[in-house]
């Protein structure tokens, strides 16, 4: 079954037949990760660095920012039989859009720098990105 993952959502499956896709990324990051022994995965769309700018709103959808919607991500995955030493962890997005407004903040390369930040202090590394550039 094909599970759309809007902007600031979330999707886990247990289903290898599942395919769990996202659209437009922009400066959001689209963040997947995939046990292939349990078949768990889990793909997150957030938009914003940190939760600090806005409390309510995090409260609200943690989804919406990379430091906490990515503790969920992987919390929801564990839970569903996930093995940490098996996760594969793959982004992209975090675009730099030509024109736009969110070119003076760099939302999309600090959004990688928060992901990057957070995997580094939980001791999970990156199998793969495609993050940056000037196009959605």
């Amino acid at each position: 079954m094909r599970h759309i993952v809007g902007i600031a959502d979330m999707q886990i499956s247990r289903d290898p037949d599942d395919l769990l896709v996202t659209y437009a990324l922009g400066s959001c990051l689209g963040i997947a990760i995939y046990d292939p022994t349990s078949h768990v995965g889990g793909l997150l769309h957030v938009m914003l660095p940190l939760s600090t700018i806005d409390p309510a709103k995090a409260k609200e959808n943690p989804c919406m920012f990379v430091d906490t919607g990515v503790p969920i991500l992987f919390h929801k995955c564990y839970e569903a039989g996930a093995n940490r030493d098996k996760l594969l962890i793959k982004v992209a997005g975090g675009a730099n859009v030509s024109g736009s407004v969110e070119d003076r903040f760099e939302i999309g390369k600090r959004n990688f720098l928060v992901l990057r930040k957070l995997l580094w202090r939980n001791g999970l590394l990156l199998q793969g990105h495609d993050v940056g550039g000037h196009h959605s």
